[in-house]
């Protein structure tokens, strides 16, 4: 009896076992005997094989496998591997009823009776096709996102342990930094640093903000394998695992020294240009205003010359006028500057040798030193021709040698130096050609960059009030710039200072020396003429008058040209002396018009402009420079009177 119960319970549980392994749907069970018959087939092997339990028990197992596999022994050296090592498992393709493949993970373990005699093998399979599917497509990513690492060139990309030390290295970072894969993955990223960034512990501070803020993102130098040096965007991003832990960085590096260059150089150029507008807009101001100033002095100083020559010789009257003539002559002066810094003042233009002008000089400069100062002159023997005004360069080689004697209130040694340069196409501010560079060096105090930036702006000075005007400098650029050349200012504090004026080279014609004789015959100085004046500033106009009247010549006044044309065609006139910058008409514009009815006419045209006027021929008209005085304008009349003879 108690026999029987134990066969119904064990009955019982080979019943719910079997309803077990029936109802798994996900994995292939079933029993293959010793030689690889199939003996059970569960659920899951009908479904996903697509064999019913009467198709395939009594068949052999290798049916399943691929015709390559069975070619190749496989299903065999499974249950023998099974046999020997207790246990097989692998994967592979296998195939379903109707011939479709998929990937199987197989599991196969020997069965055998309690006496060690093989019964036969259970086998496990199960379809992982949507899985390896999945994983490969992950290992394709995977590979493709390698690859598009590793392709970059214009990026260093590359990762970072939690420690710092490099652990893969992209194209890109061998390009861009130098080193080969085995040269730095195990190195501390802080190699690629600077050394001075290095001592600052910045490698260490990126670490840090990454790790708190999860990306550190900055620009600055780092070093080549080569030593040299770049101007590097990097960003640090930090890596976590699931939980949190920090698995390393991910580090990009990008090269934008070239960039940086460019932004610098527009930056600079974008400088240039406000300087440029900067001062070309102080320039038309100032020319403006000594312009028009101009104007005042001539009414000013031709009213005190026909004063002085009408009043009674009292000495305490004719001091008092020469005293206001002389603060008018100052003021002219003054102006004279003002017109240089624009660029528009009178130059005579001549061929110069520098080393024959300075020797003539050195009288007038030792004495305006003083007993503390010294100067030194460094000349070749023979320089090449320049073409500018003499008297003008004078002044501003004098100027210059001034400002570094005040640069040096205890005393100094002042270096006049000369030499020929040359300078190839695209270097610095002046073009390409051959220059004569003349450089007054000073052991003074110096300038800080800012007082160096102004140093040539108007009415600029470090003299105090009262003892500068600020247009030494101006004057000296204006000069240059007029004449084709530049003036550069080198200077730092407690360094001295350097000022170099540069003019182009010139080639002169070698012309036979013509013996000129400037005396002008008594009878033209005497002679008595009929003179148009056109001035369209009053004050002006009859300041003229009263000196031509003076000189004994008959005067046509006219504020504008059109009066002037009227008059002309009215009267018997002999020379014509005009404003150039009158409204509406200017002295050039009537210049022309004149030519056109009277080729003949002498025209003197009275600017304190350097500007060419407009018109054709214009250029070539006889200029008086303003303010004039009566013998200026006298040798003006003598000189176009002789020329008519």
């Amino acid at each position: 009896m108690e026999v029987l119960d134990r066969h119904v319970t064990s009955l019982s549980e080979e019943g719910r076992f079997r309803l077990l392994v029936d109802a798994i749907t996900d994995y292939a069970i079933y029993m293959l005997s010793p030689e690889g018959i199939v003996t059970s087939w569960n659920t899951g092997a009908q479904r996903f094989k697509g064999y019913k339990p009467s198709e395939i028990l009594g068949e052999h197992f290798s049916r399943f496998y691929v015709d390559e596999d069975r070619a190749a022994g496989i299903p065999e050296r499974a249950l023998a591997t099974a046999l020997e090592q207790g246990r097989f498992e692998g994967e592979g393709w296998r195939q379903r009823k109707d011939g479709s493949r998929f990937w199987a993970h197989v599991v196969i373990d020997p069965i055998r009776h309690p006496s060690g005699e093989l019964v036969g093998f259970a086998k496990i399979t199960r379809d992982l096709t949507e899985r390896r599917a999945a994983e490969h497509a992950i290992r394709q990513s995977e590979e493709q996102f390698r690859r598009l690492v590793q392709g970059v060139s214009d990026y260093a990309i590359y990762m970072l342990d939690p420690n710092g030390n490099v652990s893969s290295w992209n194209f890109g970072a061998e390009r861009i930094k130098g080193y080969r894969p085995d040269e730095i993955i195990g190195r501390h990223f802080s190699t690629f640093y600077t050394p001075e960034d290095r001592a600052a512990g910045l490698p260490e501070t990126a670490l840090r903000v990454a790790r708190a803020e999860g990306r550190f993102e900055r620009e600055g130098w780092r070093v080549r394998k080569d030593g040299t040096r770049f101007w590097a965007s990097v960003v640090v991003d930090v890596i976590r695992g699931d939980d949190g832990e920090v698995l390393g960085f991910a580090k990009i590096t990008r090269d934008i020294t070239e960039k940086m260059e460019t932004q610098r150089a527009l930056e600079q150029a974008r400088e240039e240009l406000f300087q440029s507008q900067k001062m070309e807009a102080i320039g038309q101001l100032t020319g403006g205003i000594a312009h028009d100033f101009n104007n005042l002095l001539m009414a000013v100083l031709g009213s005190l010359e026909i004063l002085k020559k009408r009043m009674p010789q009292d000495l305490s009257l004719t001091s008092l006028v020469d005293n206001a003539m002389q603060g008018a002559q100052r003021g002219a002066a003054l102006t004279q500057r003002m017109l240089a810094f624009s660029r528009r003042q009178e130059l005579l233009m001549e061929p110069i040798d520098v080393s024959g002008l300075v020797r003539g000089m050195m009288d007038i400069l030792s004495r305006s030193l003083g007993p503390l100062t010294t100067i030194e002159t460094s000349f070749p023997v023979r320089l090449p021709t320049i073409l500018t005004d003499p008297n003008q360069l004078e002044m501003a080689i004098l100027n210059l040698v001034v400002n570094a004697r005040d640069a040096m209130p205890s005393g100094g040694r002042i270096v006049l130096r000369a030499s020929e340069e040359s300078i190839a196409a695209g270097k610095g501010p002046l073009s390409a050609g051959r220059y004569v560079r003349i450089a007054v060096i000073d052991e003074g105090e110096g300038m800080d960059t800012k007082t160096l930036e102004q140093a040539v702006t108007p009415f600029f000075t470090t003299k105090g009030v009262g003892k500068g005007t600020g247009l030494g400098l101006s004057m000296v650029q204006g000069l240059a710039t007029q004449s084709g050349g530049r003036l550069i200012l080198k200077s730092r504090p407690g360094e001295g200072t350097t000022a170099e004026l540069w003019f182009p080279v010139v080639a002169v014609e070698q012309r036979a020396a013509v013996a000129a004789d400037v005396r002008r015959a008594d009878d033209d100085a005497r002679r008595r003429l009929r003179i148009v004046a056109v001035d369209d500033d009053g004050l002006v106009l009859m300041n003229t008058t009263l000196m031509l009247e003076d000189l004994g010549h008959t005067v046509f006044e006219a504020m504008a040209g059109p009066e002037a044309l009227d008059i002309l065609r009215k009267e018997s006139v002999d020379l014509v002396i005009c404003d150039h910058a009158m409204p509406r008409m200017t002295g050039a514009q009537l210049a022309e018009a004149i030519r056109s009815e009277w080729p003949e006419m002498p025209i003197i045209l009275a600017t304190g402009y350097a500007d060419l006027p407009d018109g054709a021929g214009a250029a070539n008209l006889p200029r008086l420079g303003k303010p004039f005085s009566q013998a200026q304008l006298a040798d003006a009349i003598s000189r176009v009177a002789s020329q008519g003879a």
